[in-house]
C-alpha cells in the first residue's frame, strides 16, 4: 500500500510538525485548579484513562488495518483465479469456432467431391441410383445422418461457445466488483492510517501530560507528607508548600532582553476573535523572534505547566515571593517549556522560548488566541496552585509601563523610551 510504505514519513513529519496538532489535546489546565491532593491525583487518573481510550483506538485502527490487507489479499486471488477462467473460457470459444470452422471446410469439401463425381445434382443422384427400396432408404438415411451430425455438432459447438461468452460476462462483471472491493478496502486502510497518525501525535501529547500529572502529584505528595503531616485527598495543596522553598527576591528583572509591549493589560478589543470588552490578564511583548529565551521575572517554585492549550498555547506558572507578598507569574505562547512542576528557579532560569506563530491557528497550529511571535506575560497578587487566576488580582507587570509601544533594552531595564 501507498500508505504503509510512506506512513513512517508521513507520520515523522507530522510529528516534526505541531502544527497538525488541529485537534483539541487534553490537558489539566482545562480543568478546573486543583486546589487538593485528590484533585491532583483525579487529574491524573482522567488523563491515564484518556491515555488508554487513544491506545485503544490506535489497537482497533491497527487491527482494521490487517483485517483489510487480509480481505484485500483474497479479492487478489480470487480476481487472479477470475483471470484464469475468463483465459479458459477465451481458449475454449477459440477452439469451438475452430471446430466449427473445420467441420464448415470438411462438409464443404464433401459436397465439393460429390459435385464434381457426379454434378449439381449429386444428391439427387445418389439417392435415385438405389437399385433396390431398401438401399433408397438406407441411402437417404445416411445422407440425413450426416446432415444431422453436421447439424447437432454444429449446434453444440454454438451453443458451448454462448456458455463461454455469457462465463466471460459474469467473469469480467466479477473482476470489476473485486476491483471495486479492493478500491474501497484501500480507502479504508489509508483512513485509518490517517487515524493513527492523529493518535500518534495525540499520544506524543498526552503521554507528556501524564507524566507531568504524575510528577506534579508526586511532587505535592511528599510536599504534604512533609509540611501538612497527612496525604489524605482532601489535603489543601496551600498547606503542602512552605514559604521557606520559595526563593527570596529583593525586586524584579523582566522576563526578556529586550522588546516592546504591544497589547497593555486591561479591557481591550480581542485582536483574534474581536471581541469588544474583553479583559487581557497580562501585557504582550514583541519584537523577539521564536525561540528566544524567556527567563523568569522573579525566583520561585514552578507551580503550573500547561501544553498546547487552544488558547495560549504552552503555559507556565511560578509562584513567587517578593518583598515579603506572595505573587504568580505566568508566562503563556511559549514554543518550549524548559521546567517542570515543582522546580525551584532563579531569575536566570530560563524556564522556555517565545513562541505564538507556528503554534498559531492562522499558521496550522494549536493556539487560537495568537497571530505572532511574542510573550504574553502576566503578574497577580496570590498563588493559585498554577491555574485560574482571578481577574481581580491581576496588576501591571512591576517594572512595565502598561503602555503600547513601551521598550525595553535590557532586563534591568525600567525605564526603556
Amino acid at each position: 500500500m501507498i500508505k504503509k510504505s510512506c506512513g513512517y514519513l508521513l507520520r515523522t513529519f507530522l510529528i516534526i510538525a505541531v502544527v497538525f496538532s488541529y485537534f483539541v489535546t487534553p490537558e489539566i489546565a482545562n480543568a478546573a485548579a486543583a486546589e487538593t491532593l485528590g484533585d491532583l491525583r483525579n487529574e491524573y487518573n482522567e488523563l491515564l484513562k484518556k491515555k488508554q481510550e487513544n491506545d485503544n483506538k490506535t489497537d482497533a485502527a491497527k487491527a482494521e488495518i490487517a483485517r483489510k490487507e487480509a480481505a484485500i489479499k483474497q479479492a487478489q486471488a480470487d480476481i487472479t483465479e477470475a483471470e484464469h477462467q475468463y483465459d479458459e473460457a477465451e481458449q475454449s470459444i477459440v477452439e469451438s469456432n475452430e471446430k466449427i470452422d473445420s467441420l464448415t471446410e470438411e462438409t464443404k469439401k464433401v459436397l465439393l467431391y460429390m459435385q464434381q463425381m457426379q454434378g449439381q445434382n449429386a444428391y439427387v443422384e445418389y439417392v435415385s441410383g438405389a437399385s433396390s427400396m431398401t438401399e433408397l432408404i438406407m441411402r437417404v438415411e445416411a445422407v440425413n445422418q450426416v446432415s444431422g451430425y453436421i447439424q447437432k455438432t454444429t449446434k453444440n459447438l454454438e451453443s458451448e461457445i454462448k456458455r463461454n461468452e455469457e462465463l466471460k460476462t459474469e467473469l469480467t462483471e466479477k473482476q470489476k466488483k473485486l476491483e471495486n472491493q479492493i478500491a474501497s478496502y484501500e480507502k479504508t486502510i489509508e483512513e485509518q492510517y490517517d487515524s493513527i497518525d492523529e493518535y500518534d501525535i495525540y499520544a506524543l501529547d498526552i503521554n507528556q501530560q501524564v507524566k507531568i500529572a504524575k510528577d506534579k502529584y508526586d511532587h505535592y505528595y511528599k510536599a504534604c507528607k512533609t509540611y501538612a503531616g497527612t496525604t489524605d485527598d482532601s489535603t489543601p495543596l496551600s498547606s503542602c508548600v512552605d514559604s521557606d522553598d520559595i526563593p527570596y527576591n529583593s525586586g524584579w528583572l523582566k522576563p526578556l532582553k529586550s522588546g516592546v509591549v504591544t497589547s497593555k493589560m486591561g479591557y481591550r478589543t480581542h485582536p483574534v476573535t474581536g471581541q469588544k470588552y474583553k479583559f487581557h490578564d497580562a501585557i504582550d511583548i514583541g519584537g523577539n523572534s521564536e525561540g528566544t529565551k524567556v527567563y523568569a521575572a522573579a525566583a520561585g517554585i514552578v507551580s503550573g505547566i500547561a501544553r498546547k492549550t487552544s488558547c495560549g498555547g504552552n503555559k507556565v506558572y511560578v509562584d513567587v515571593t517578593v518583598g515579603g507578598k506572595k505573587y504568580t507569574t505566568y508566562y503563556y505562547h511559549l514554543l518550549a517549556i524548559n521546567v517542570k512542576v515543582g522546580d525551584i528557579v532563579n531569575q536566570n532560569t530560563e524556564i522556555g522560548t517565545v513562541g505564538g506563530y507556528s503554534t498559531s491557528t492562522s499558521h496550522g497550529g494549536y493556539d487560537a488566541c495568537t497571530t505572532g511571535a511574542h510573550l504574553h506575560y502576566g503578574v497577580a497578587t496570590g498563588w493559585f496552585n498554577g491555574r485560574n487566576i482571578p481577574t481581580s488580582t491581576v496588576i501591571t507587570p512591576p517594572g512595565f509601563n502598561n503602555s503600547v509601544g513601551y521598550r525595553f533594552y535590557s532586563r534591568t531595564d525600567y525605564y526603556g523610551n
